[in-house]
């Protein structure tokens, strides 16, 4: 495909998403139906979608439209791209600009630039301050690319001489001797060797981060409540010789939980109603996502004030569901990906109204302008 052509799939796509559809669905659709795409094209046409929507007001306001077509001339004039050298009407390109189109436009104004639904951008002033801006700013680049080390089988030197023998370039963060960024590569990761035998998990700074500040000891008993894909079991497990239970509403999420754990030589039972007591249970719970907006940016607009309300009482339950499962003494980690108070500092408030035996023992939230996704850790401990 042609950089033009590239660009007319884009806009197809767009258009698609903007009438409701989920950006997942509309790429595979279009994927299942574009065979003549090689997977260089696919990954472009992906590029241009998520680059577009994690930018969607601002390219919308220099496009003149929020339109796929009005997204794609905004991007250009942000690039200080010729238009007229993309929308050509020759072959697979678009079609040419109208003179409407190319009249209208104009700077993006504040609330533009945020590039956030209008409802959000109070909730996301009152968690941020001064911050917000900037952490909005950072939310339109592309996010990058983290490793864990499995500390089971590897250090970060042995881990990164495997990547580079399969073209993958990274580098060792000094927050944390497990953390490698991805400079290079990436796409390679999913068949690297350092990735197949269980040298390397993808997870993301911020989340590591807050598995690495989790009180752990050899020999306690450890459940993993809202355990998805197991990315912070695999975590545990590498740190120390503990006893992981995963779980999930949803056992699926858990399918490939088992060959993972393999590869990294973690035993991790998967359990449909955890038994206490725990030393430590784990719940990443269900949330706005909007720590990680700039992975799946049609996710910030599609998010209304009624699934966030929603999301709250879930949340709610699930940490005075999992409270019981706690020994005397042991500890509870509530997480979210999210930066709304709504989601964090709120319900930390109301879980310790709720449950006067346990103390808060820690808190901390990441930001991309000090880590990279959004993510938020309280830590309880129970005291009788």
């Amino acid at each position: 495909m042609t950089p033009q052509a590239r660009v007319a799939a884009a806009i197809a796509i767009l258009d698609e998403i903007l009438a409701g559809a989920p950006a997942e669905q509309s790429l595979l659709r279009w994927s299942r139906a574009s065979r003549f795409a090689g997977s260089g094209d696919r990954a472009g046409v992906r590029d241009l979608v998520f680059d577009a929507l994690r930018q969607r007001d601002s390219l919308a306001a220099l496009g003149g439209a929020l339109t796929g077509r009005g997204l794609m001339l905004g991007r250009a004039r942000s690039r200080g791209e010729d238009p007229d050298a993309i929308f050509t009407g020759e072959g697979h390109a678009p079609a040419t600009l109208s003179p409407e189109e190319r009249a209208a436009g104009h700077a993006p104004d504040a609330t533009q630039a945020m590039n956030l639904p209008d409802w959000v951008q109070p909730l996301w002033a009152e968690a941020l301050g001064d911050d917000a801006g900037p952490v909005a700013a950072a939310m339109a680049d592309r996010a990058p690319v983290w490793l864990r080390v499995n500390a089971r089988k590897a250090d970060a030197a042995s881990a990164l001489a495997a990547l580079a023998g399969d073209g993958i370039e990274a580098e060792a963060d000094d927050r944390l001797t497990t953390a490698l960024r991805v400079t290079g590569g990436e796409r390679r990761i999913n068949n690297a060797r350092a990735y197949l035998d269980g040298l390397i998990e993808l997870q993301d700074l911020s989340p590591q981060l807050a598995c690495a500040a989790l009180p752990l000891a050899d020999g306690q008993r450890v459940l993993d409540f809202c355990a998805g894909g197991g990315g912070k079991a695999l975590a545990v497990g590498a740190r120390a010789r503990v006893t992981i239970d995963a779980h999930d509403a949803d056992p699926g999420r858990m399918a490939d939980l088992p060959a993972r754990a393999a590869r990294a030589g973690i035993k991790i039972r998967s359990e449909t109603r955890p038994q206490g007591p725990y030393d430590l249970v784990i719940a990443d719970v269900p949330c706005s996502g909007s720590g990680t907006w700039r992975r799946t940016p049609d996710a910030k607009w599609r998010l209304q004030p009624a699934d966030l309300a929603r999301l709250q009482d879930v949340q709610a339950g699930i940490i005075d569901q999992v409270a019981g499962l706690v020994r005397p003494g042991g500890h509870l980690a509530y997480m979210t990906c999210s930066l709304f108070d709504a989601e964090n500092g709120d319900q930390v408030r109301a879980f310790l109204d709720r449950h006067p035996n346990f103390a808060q023992a820690a808190q901390q939230r990441w930001t991309p302008l000090a880590a990279s996704d959004g993510f938020f850790l309280a830590l309880f401990q129970r005291q009788e």
